[in-house]
């Protein structure tokens, strides 16, 4: 009998404790100097403390009527910060989610977002390339942190739902340090005679730095055989047609200037019969945790980069890419259109973090 599947039991529990541990992580940050007789002045002194001896951190973005995020200047009290709300921006056209915003004459220049900034096209490639080379030897540490270890939970889920078989071919983008192409190369399911050597993962990254990394750990490992390592752009992948029989893509996509080329670039390199994956966080199915999954994220999420990374600003890019990355049913759309069939979602986390996939028929 095999064994079960330990992640599918913690599911519903993940998001509870994670939002949990948010807040105990936040109290052992904050260093309280007075007590008061009042419960709210001592959290509002706690959080002064700690604005106070880091970067001031940016605040949560509201709408306008055009629902475009716009940014805001930075409250004149503190505790005005707990009563912003960050909304997400729903596009649905490929007009947005190609990142294409026209201007006023015809010589503008296309441009996309970099978190809650407009820039152009090529600008974003070189930003987002600058915040990975910034934070590759930190990347693995910085996800435990943050997410209080789950990413393990949520990353072997990943995996376990893919199915990895004897023969297999993969190809795993915006993988630099390696964490799926590893648990893919190990996975073992109910075969005994699955394992190392069994099957080939391409693991492809835009960043040089990122890949050093996962081919470091690849060979502290010992897990050299059956893996390559390929630098280019997820856009346009240098890599023949119908090669692989998987393609996943684990919190990469929303760092990429175009998803929609992403997406057809998996098509075109998936054999007939192939699956695209993408592992990357979403919207919670909760309104009042999806609060408090905010507040955690813009006021301690760039903090811990700025403790443990000496880098807030990377930290606060990749907060601000989470909000501006579309919903599941969204995304899903967006999938359909790029020609995948029987296209499904399923949320962990009370959807913190959703798995996407579809096969190319």
């Amino acid at each position: 009998m095999a064994a079960p599947n330990m992640a599918l039991f913690y599911r519903p529990l993940i998001g509870y404790n994670y939002l949990y541990n948010c807040l105990r992580l936040q109290s052992v940050l904050v260093n309280a100097n007075s007590r008061t007789n009042s419960s709210h002045n001592v959290f509002r002194s706690n959080i002064s403390s700690l604005c106070s001896t880091c970067h001031p951190p940016k605040p949560l973005l509201t709408s306008e009527e055009n629902s475009k995020f716009i940014k805001r200047k930075p409250p004149g009290n503190v505790s005005s910060l707990f009563r912003l709300v960050c909304t997400r921006e729903q596009s649905t056209n490929h007009e947005n989610a190609g990142n294409v915003v026209e201007g006023h004459d015809s010589d503008s220049i296309a441009k996309t977002h970099f978190g809650f900034e407009t820039v152009p096209e090529t600008e974003k490639v070189e930003k987002v390339y600058e915040v990975f080379k910034n934070v590759a030897e930190t990347y693995d540490l910085m996800n435990d942190v943050m997410s209080v270890g789950i990413h393990r939970l949520w990353k072997d889920e990943f995996v376990h739902q893919l199915v990895p078989h004897d023969g297999m071919k993969l190809i795993d983008v915006a993988g630099g340090t390696g964490d799926i192409a590893f648990r893919y190369m190990k996975y073992r399911g109910s075969s005994t005679t699955a394992g190392i050597g069994k099957r080939e993962v391409t693991v492809c990254d835009i960043n040089e730095h990122m890949l050093k990394v996962g081919e470091r750990r690849a060979n502290e490992q010992y897990l050299t055989e059956g893996i390559s390592w390929l630098q280019g752009n997820a856009e346009s992948l240098p890599v023949s047609s119908n090669t692989y029989d998987a393609f996943t893509i684990a919190f990469g996509i929303r760092n990429c200037t175009n998803i929609p080329k992403v997406l057809s670039e998996a098509y075109r390199v998936l054999k007939p019969g192939g699956r695209f994956m993408c592992l990357e966080f979403s919207e919670m199915t909760i309104p009042v945790l999806q609060s408090l999954y905010d507040l955690y994220s813009f006021q301690v999420i760039p903090v811990l980069g700025h403790v443990i990374a000496k880098d807030w600003n990377s930290y606060q890019y990749l907060v601000e890419s989470i909000r501006r990355f579309p919903n599941q049913s969204t995304f899903a759309d967006w999938i359909r259109d790029a020609g995948f069939s029987n296209v499904s979602w399923n949320d962990l986390s009370l959807g913190i973090v959703a798995i996407h996939s579809g096969f190319k028929i």
